[in-house]
């Protein structure tokens, strides 16, 4: 097994995948800013479920071994907020939804999430190498 098979990076290269995606179809967006009928595009969000029930062993559980040990959660909270996508309210006369400020925003945090992902994988990779290395 190679250390990039590692669950983990794979994870983070899935998720750097997901926003070069992204900036993609942000871009898009921005170039079709004066495209009359255009509506403004998005991926869902990323998701890493799948990845942790493929790294979670079947058949193990959390049990308390001591009356100080505190109660394991039944259950990975999912929305906190009761969070909902709201579409955009602004429209051109031509029909066109896409609102430039709002998809600069968009790209902005997407950069910045791409990076802090990109920072996380080299570190961990930093780390294993830091482990293996011979002196």
């Amino acid at each position: 097994m190679a250390i990039g098979d590692l669950n983990m990076f794979s994870m983070l290269r899935s998720k750097m995948h997901w926003h070069q995606t992204r900036q993609r179809v942000l871009a898009e967006n921005v170039a079709n800013a004066d495209t009359p009928s255009y509506r403004a595009r998005d991926l869902a969000a990323f998701s890493t479920k799948p990845g942790l029930k493929l790294a979670a062993p079947q058949g193990l559980s959390t049990s308390i071994t001591h009356s100080t040990h505190l109660k394991a959660q039944e259950r990975i909270v999912e929305d906190v907020f009761n969070s909902k996508k709201v579409d955009g309210f602004e429209i051109t006369p031509e029909g066109n939804a896409v609102v430039l400020e709002e998809q600069m925003m968009k790209v902005t945090a997407n950069q910045m999430d791409y990076q802090a992902v990109s920072t996380l994988y080299s570190k961990g990779m930093g780390l294993i190498k830091t482990a293996i290395r011979r002196r």
